[in-house]
């Protein structure tokens, strides 16, 4: 299949959020365009992801992105790969790898020293895709979420 990934930029936030849409779907949220439109927006014009669009038939059916933290051991900086996604139509074609593959060199182009993913424990595809792109799964560390009253803003 031929693709190419780009960064995306403003000029691409109704097909990036379309995509957004369709991930929040995947993980149980109702569908809500305008939303998802809206904190996109804001992320980009707020520069705090960066997403990256894979691009087929003229189209985006997959994207990434990816938010800045800094490494407490390493004292170095770190992307959060916070959400993948591919169409459903596209999947099984190497895109997710690819979309990875292009979060690495990102690390490599910001002087990042990695990537930090988490997933749902039922997420069987992501599960079996992360390990196989070199990730290691954290068996050291809990994770906790607090949440403030007024979290869902978006939701």
């Amino acid at each position: 299949m031929n693709y190419t990934i780009k960064k995306a930029q403003l000029e691409d936030l109704d097909e990036a959020a379309a995509l957004f849409n369709l991930y929040r779907v995947f993980y149980r949220q109702q569908p809500d365009l305008g939303k998802a439109t809206a904190f996109l927006k804001e992320r980009f014009l707020n520069n705090e992801s960066d997403i990256f669009l894979v691009i087929a038939n003229e189209k985006a059916v997959g994207f990434v992105q990816l938010y800045k933290l800094f490494h407490y051991t390493k004292l170095q900086k770190q992307w959060l790969l916070s959400d993948l996604f591919v169409h459903p139509d596209y999947r099984g074609k190497g895109l997710s790898v690819a979309l990875i593959d292009r979060s690495k060199q990102w690390c490599a182009e910001t002087d990042a020293c990695g990537l930090l993913l988490e997933t749902e424990k039922t997420n069987d595809i992501g599960n079996q895709l992360y390990p196989r792109c070199g990730f290691e799964r954290d068996e050291m560390h809990n994770y906790y979420n607090w949440w403030s009253q007024t979290h869902n803003v978006y939701l």
